[in-house]
């Protein structure tokens, strides 16, 4: 083996080392032993976006969740021909977690904003593939989703105030 065979072998294992503990900060994976964390990591994969490329668009069901190691990106969401912004999105996000669990499509698109946006991807084909090797993660996973359902719900009501009741008549998500 020669001396950058070697080098080339060492940075993958250290970015698989890297992506073991990108997946363990996530709300959804956190509580996941580590034999399963690992077959996650190994099957993500990172992937490098430009400046106004698009991650995931609006209305497609690409059964992907994205962790951002560096970069921004932006949400957006399309109505009657318009894009209007919604949030920002970097360094240490994971967004699309539901995507994983089954079909559904994006309410939104997301876009990088930097120059470069660097992500780690897991399919939901991957995700699930590895999931049924680990059946005993079911009650976490789904304890997982719901603790972010309630952490996003707190968060909405205690942004409401008295002109924004409108919205709130629409919160509710944690009831179905």
């Amino acid at each position: 083996m020669t001396l950058s065979e070697n080098n080339a072998d060492n940075c993958r294992v250290c970015e698989f080392e890297q992506n073991v503990g990108l997946l363990r900060q996530t709300r959804l994976l956190a509580g996941v032993p580590v034999e399963a964390l690992k077959v996650f990591a190994y099957l993500s994969h990172r992937q490098t976006f430009a400046a106004d490329t698009y991650l995931f668009r609006q209305g497609a069901d690409d059964g992907q969740a994205f962790y951002i190691i560096a970069g921004r990106a932006l949400l957006v969401h399309a109505h009657e021909g318009r894009e209007a912004a919604v949030r920002e999105y970097g360094p240490d996000e994971f967004l699309g977690g539901l995507a994983l669990m089954g079909r559904m499509r994006r309410l939104f698109s997301l876009k990088a904003l930097t120059s470069e946006v660097v992500c780690l991807i897991l399919s939901r084909e991957k995700f699930q593939k590895a999931w049924r090797q680990f059946p005993d993660l079911t009650p976490r996973l789904l304890q997982a989703l719901l603790d972010g359902i309630e952490a996003w719900e707190k968060t909405f009501l205690a942004l409401q105030d008295e002109n924004r009741l409108g919205c709130i008549s629409r919160a509710g998500i944690s009831v179905l």
